[in-house]
């Protein structure tokens, strides 16, 4: 064996050997369709989720096609003025024609009975929504919003990695809706994810924990799945506000 044959093998013979933890720690991979679980099993839950949460969050019950009727808010303890603001709501109104195709933010859409993509990166995670065909960037660079960010129904997302679990924050998230019967948050509300693939990767596993002082005196969260399905995409949602004219149409009969 050469000298320069003989240097290499021992450079690599000293190189560090990942261990068993180390290895469980990478990224995990999230890349592919996310179908909506209406499982209510709840022995599936990822142990550890529910924990990270904070301990006055109220974990709402509304996740996939469920909805809270009028004046029910799963808990949640509402202000004075958003509890009045929740009173006047009508379910009529959602079905106007200049509001049948205005989309949610991401609050309230996480959680609905629509599909979703993951495209990853190192630098970016995308979520590509079904619900109103809404994309949303998750920044994994490290970066803050910039002075000038502007409010939108997806806001601005940073994630990091703690371990194989990837976690989200929110902000500059536009007014809208927590729970799409009267109860709507503010442009100041937070909101914190976190994502983590089962053992099999064959389920995903998240908790999203909402945070607006102005209308609930009491934190949010909800805990939220989706199954894999290798081989499928998210098809056009292409909301088409004549709806609302056939609905009201129905009603008047």
């Amino acid at each position: 064996m050469t000298k320069a044959l003989f240097a290499a093998a021992a450079l690599l013979i000293a190189l560090p050997v990942p261990t068993p933890a180390q290895a469980q720690d990478a990224p995990a991979d999230f890349t592919g369709f996310w179908g909506p679980d209406f499982t209510t099993d709840t022995s599936i839950r990822m142990p550890g989720l529910l924990e990270q949460l904070p301990d006055d969050a109220v974990l709402i019950e509304d996740v996939g096609a469920a909805e809270f009727p009028r004046g029910e808010f799963g808990g949640l303890v509402l202000t004075a003025e958003a509890a009045a603001h929740a009173a006047t709501w009508n379910a009529e109104q959602e079905m106007t024609i200049n509001r049948v195709c205005l989309p949610p933010s991401i609050v309230y859409a996480v959680q609905g009975p629509f599909p979703f993509e993951v495209f990853q990166t190192p630098e970016l995670v995308v979520f590509k929504y079904e619900y109103f065909d809404q994309v949303r960037l998750i920044f994994m660079d490290g970066r803050s919003a910039p002075d000038n960010q502007p409010h939108s129904k997806m806001g601005f997302s940073v994630g990091r990695w703690e371990g194989p679990e990837l976690v989200v924050e929110t902000s500059h998230i536009s007014a809208s809706t927590i729970t799409n019967n009267g109860l709507d948050h503010t442009d100041g509300i937070t909101m914190v994810e976190r994502y983590r693939l089962s053992d099999d990767g064959t389920r995903l596993h998240a908790t999203q924990w909402f945070s607006d002082s102005a209308v609930i005196e009491t934190d949010g969260a909800r805990y939220i799945t989706w199954t894999n399905r290798p081989g499928e995409h998210v098809y056009p949602y292409e909301c088409d506000p004549s709806f609302a004219l056939e609905y009201a149409q129905v009603g008047s009969e």
